[in-house]
């Protein structure tokens, strides 16, 4: 994982633990948001609007639909901000 992505990961890691009381150790990349880490809708949107705030990229809703796992959002997450640049 590139160092991007690695920031990437601990931001979401960050707002995870912080937004849901969840363990650090249960967030890795393979986790899935709803059946892992059991995540609904609602809280995808807190999430995404935490990311968008912290890392200044715009993700849509429909984009963000996509992801099922924590690598997914890492990884939406870092072709968006690649575009921005």
């Amino acid at each position: 994982m590139n160092e991007q992505k690695e920031k990437i990961l601990a931001r979401i890691r960050a707002t995870l633990v912080e937004l849901f009381d969840l363990e650090e150790s249960e967030i890795v990349p393979e986790a899935r948001l709803y059946e892992d880490l059991d995540i609904d809708s609602i809280d995808a949107v807190d999430l995404l609007i935490d990311l968008k705030k912290t890392t200044e990229v715009e993700i849509s809703p429909a984009q963000f639909k996509q992801v099922r796992t924590v690598q997914d959002v890492v990884d939406v997450f870092d072709r968006l901000s690649a575009k921005a640049q």
